[in-house]
Order: C-alpha cells, then sequence, then structure tokens
C-alpha cells in the first residue's frame, strides 16, 4: 500500500522536476552565444543543445528511469560547471556583485583608506 502511494505521488513528480530542470537548462544553452562555449573551453553550443535536447524528449515522452538518470546528470553537469563558465566569460559573473569597478572589494569601493 505504501509502495502504491509512493508511485503514484512521488515518482511522477521526481519525472516533472526533472523535465522543468531539462527545459531550463535547454532554454539557458540556447541564449548562450556560440563563442562563449568556445572562449569557457566547453564543448560546443551544438553538443549541449543535442544533449539537452535528448534529455528534454526522454523525460517527456520516454520515462525510462536509467535514461531519465542520465539526463538528470547532464542537465546538472550544465548547470553546475559549463553555464557559470559562460556567465563568466561572457561579463556575467562578478562573484555575486552586479555592476562596480575592479577595485571594489565585498563591502564596497576600495579607496586604499582614504
Amino acid at each position: 500500500m505504501l509502495m502504491d502511494g509512493f508511485d503514484r505521488g512521488v515518482i511522477p513528480l521526481l519525472g516533472l522536476a526533472m523535465l522543468v530542470l531539462a527545459v531550463v537548462a535547454l532554454a539557458f544553452a540556447v541564449v548562450a552565444r556560440e563563442d562563449a562555449y568556445r572562449a569557457a573551453e566547453k564543448q560546443t553550443k551544438t553538443f549541449w543543445l543535442v544533449i539537452l535536447g535528448i534529455t528534454v524528449v526522454v523525460d517527456f515522452f520516454l520515462p525510462m528511469l536509467f535514461l531519465q538518470i542520465a539526463g538528470l546528470v547532464a542537465t546538472i553537469v550544465f548547470f553546475v560547471d559549463v553555464r557559470p563558465a559562460l556567465k563568466q566569460v561572457s561579463g556575467g559573473g562578478g562573484g555575486g556583485r552586479r555592476g562596480g569597478s575592479s577595485s571594489d572589494g565585498p563591502y564596497g569601493p576600495d579607496n586604499g583608506g582614504r
């Protein structure tokens, strides 16, 4: 009885969460510039579009757990490794800061003690 509720409630939610993550990763991969992938020394944009596109198709149409887990690994790699590198080379990475100059410290401008 417990497994019946688990199969009807939790498993579909996990599948939906994996699908949403894959769609978001695919959207980020589409928006990023091709030259940013080369500058970050990651695989090509086409490579990531194919991998993440296959992940979305598998998660949506072919819910086989092994393939879904492989796609989840690819999605996590994209979010943890590729996307931050793309943001850094595109000028979007600043350690959480927006704007400012290179001499700014973590608490504001570093004016040399003046």
